[in-house]
């Protein structure tokens, strides 16, 4: 739910702005076919819903993909996820993204100790070149799997797309995953080389890597391990194992031979955050990603040739796959690997300025800690190069869209954007076309024909005013789109993947989420779906709670469970407060009384407590299952999943839940 009485656009593109947008002139181009203006979104929307394959057809045009597009953009199906894309064509992925291997820079590498690296694409193509060679001699072959414990750097990308180059299948890891949850992951698909730092520097210190490596090399048995070091440790027992750069050197750079793969081939794996079990292995297809990513850089991101683009991301998150992408549409990456606050919180922020960014991508909590932080960069800084701040991770509060828009830089186009590791793309997000409504994505992406239903699959309204809200049920999707995964891997009846996304509601893509239609046009996401409260029977998304809380100073952190009581359920609020600051009782009415008048009084907590630590998953998210799981004395499923499991003893047996 929005705060109540402030529904407003907060930025409003100029007419230069939208005239010169990558999506306006793609809206021009297609005229003939749409017959909508080329400023109108919302018709450009319905067209590529209700005509996909002249909108597939032009999408491939528009992106200029490189490869053999084949007779149909599509073959439809009765069934939504036996819909094929494009089933003739042959393409790959790392030869899209290689095109024009010239001077311009590629990569811009950035570490938290100051390290700074740079990369033209003529030196990443020839480096390319090499792995792929040494891959090869080591028997990689198409469908093959490649598994990567890396950090976000040069060297990980050149891995990614010499094992694409070779129609082999990429799955990577953050190093910081540690030894179980590394193996949970990788020993899954027995990847045949393990490429891994033997060590990444974080805030000042050295972390070791070698633990972890030895015990995916102990349950996922690669034959060939890659270790990106600069001095090589005791050799692992039963692996044989290289030295990256030593490797590269034995083999001179020459044209690569790009194998062509199917349009559904697999390309990457991806996991789930693996707090309910074992992670699903999350196959993606190359071309699925391909023609997906790139058209929400270039068509609804705006991003351009020769443009510095940074995101904030580590290799186990989607986001870095997203990233990589926009090597394909000529873009300069700017990477950033270590603490994004250290040695300072700005750090991040004198970036854009040192590198002139164009498109900074962050997260929410980002933006929230710069806010808690007091930073200014309106007063401290010059980003002149500033067009585009893109968000996603979790929900971006209203409160923050007014910290932008008056602390950073009242002409920015911020686009706050939502999708997930299931499509390792986006549903809902940004376009240059349209204004941005405080609290608000702006709306969903071209080709996703999106809905809002209740618990029995009926489309809930759209508001027919600014200031009323619209009614919160369950994100679907009602049409095949690019970025389905292929399968989960391991799962041979596909029964998993079905279960999924497609046993909620028949004939509907089920995302998990739970979201709100809004008039504007756009949505709101409060959370995800199996952590919603349902106190009396009534639905509450967690993130109408945490917009609420979060905007009362003295809270660092918070997390919401529904406790199941007396056959009821009630809402618990735990809440991290700054250093020095106390929960008294005259807080805990300030944030009731935030939370009734902001919200409802629905929302409002039958119990807050302060707790000294909120668990998170590895990818940064707070973890409300395994609260709440621990507060009703379950088990929680899978520890390694979490980067701070011990958090978890603080929920036990709190007294104040007992009655």
């Amino acid at each position: 739910m929005n705060e109540a009485g402030d529904n407003r656009i907060v930025w409003q593109p100029s007419k230069n702005r939208i005239e010169a947008s990558s999506l306006f002139n793609f809206a021009q181009k297609t005229h003939d076919q749409h017959g909508c203006e080329p400023d109108d979104y919302q018709g450009l929307l319905d067209w590529s819903m209700t005509e996909p394959k002249a909108f597939y057809n032009a999408l491939w045009d528009e992106l200029e993909i490189i490869g053999d597009k084949g007779e149909r953009a599509i073959a439809p199906s009765y069934n939504i996820k036996d819909v094929c894309f494009f089933p003739e064509s042959r393409l790959n992925y790392a030869e899209n993204l290689l095109r024009e291997p010239d001077e311009r820079l590629a990569i811009i590498a950035h570490r938290d100790d100051g390290t700074r690296r740079e990369i033209s694409r003529k030196e990443l193509y020839d480096k390319v070149s090499s792995l792929a060679q040494a891959l090869r001699k080591m028997g990689v072959v198409k469908g093959d799997r490649v598994g990567a414990i890396v950090t976000h750097d040069i060297e990980a990308i050149i891995g990614y797309l010499a094992t694409s180059s070779l129609g082999a299948i990429w799955s990577s890891c953050s190093p910081d995953f540690g030894p179980a949850s590394a193996s949970d992951r990788l020993s899954q698909i027995t990847p045949k080389v393990l490429i891994a730092v033997a060590s990444y520097q974080y805030a000042g210190k050295t972390i070791d890597v070698l633990p972890t490596i030895r015990e995916v090399c102990a349950t996922a048995k690669p034959e060939q391990l890659i270790l990106i070091t600069e001095q090589m440790p005791e050799l692992f027992h039963g692996v044989t194992t290289h030295q990256f750069d030593a490797l590269l050197q034995q083999y001179s750079p020459r044209k690569i031979d790009f194998v062509p793969m199917p349009f559904n081939a697999p390309l990457a794996i991806l996991y789930s955050s693996g707090t309910t079990g074992v992670p699903k292995c999350i196959t993606h297809s190359a071309g699925g990603l391909l023609l997906q990513h790139l058209k929400e850089l270039k068509l609804q991101s705006d991003i351009r040739a020769n443009e510095r683009f940074f995101y904030f991301t580590t290799c186990g998150w989607m986001m870095w796959n997203w990233q990589v992408s926009a090597l394909a549409l000529g873009a300069t990456l700017v990477t950033y690997d270590g603490n994004p606050a250290y040695p300072t919180q700005s750090r991040l922020i004198d970036l854009i300025d040192a590198e002139k960014i164009a498109t900074f991508g962050t997260s929410a909590k980002f933006i929230d800690a710069c806010n808690n932080a007091g930073l200014t960069p309106l007063e401290s800084h010059d980003l002149l190069s500033l067009k585009t701040i893109l968000s996603t991770g979790s929900t971006l509060i209203p409160s923050a869209f007014d910290y932008i828009y008056q602390k950073w830089k009242g002409d920015v186009h911020l686009a706050s954007i939502s999708g997930g590791t299931d499509i390792c793309a986006c549903f809902l997000g940004g376009n240059p076309l349209q204004p941005v409504w405080r609290g608000e994505l702006q709306g969903a992406m071209l080709g996703m024909d999106l809905d809002v239903v209740d618990e029995e699959g009926r489309s809930l309204p759209r508001p027919a005013m600014a200031q009323e809200n619209g009614q919160a049920g369950e994100l679907v999707c009602r049409k095949a789109h690019l970025s389905m995964p292929v399968k989960f891997w391991g799962d041979e009846d596909g029964s998993r993947y079905h279960a999924a996304y497609f046993e909620r509601f028949s004939g509907l893509w089920a995302h998990g989420d739970f979201a709100e239609k809004r008039f504007s046009g756009g949505y709101i996401i409060h959370g995800r779906s199996d952590t919603t409260l349902n106190p009396g029977g009534v639905r509450i998304g967690t993130s109408e709670i945490y917009r609420q809380v979060e905007t009362i100073d003295v809270v660092e952190e918070a997390v919401t469970v529904g406790q199941d009581i007396h056959g009821d359920q009630r809402i618990v609020l735990f809440v991290r407060l700054k250093p020095d600051e106390t929960l008294t009782d005259e807080l805990r009415q300030t944030i009731r009384t935030r939370i009734r008048s902001g919200a409802s009084p629905r929302h409002v907590p039958a119990k807050i407590i302060a707790i000294e630590a909120i668990p998170h998953t590895r990818s940064g998210k707070i973890s409300e299952i395994a609260v709440r799981d621990t507060i009703h004395g379950r088990a929680v499923k899978n520890l390694d999943a979490l980067m701070n499991p011990e958090a978890l003893e603080l929920y036990k047996n709190i007294a104040e839940l007992k009655d």
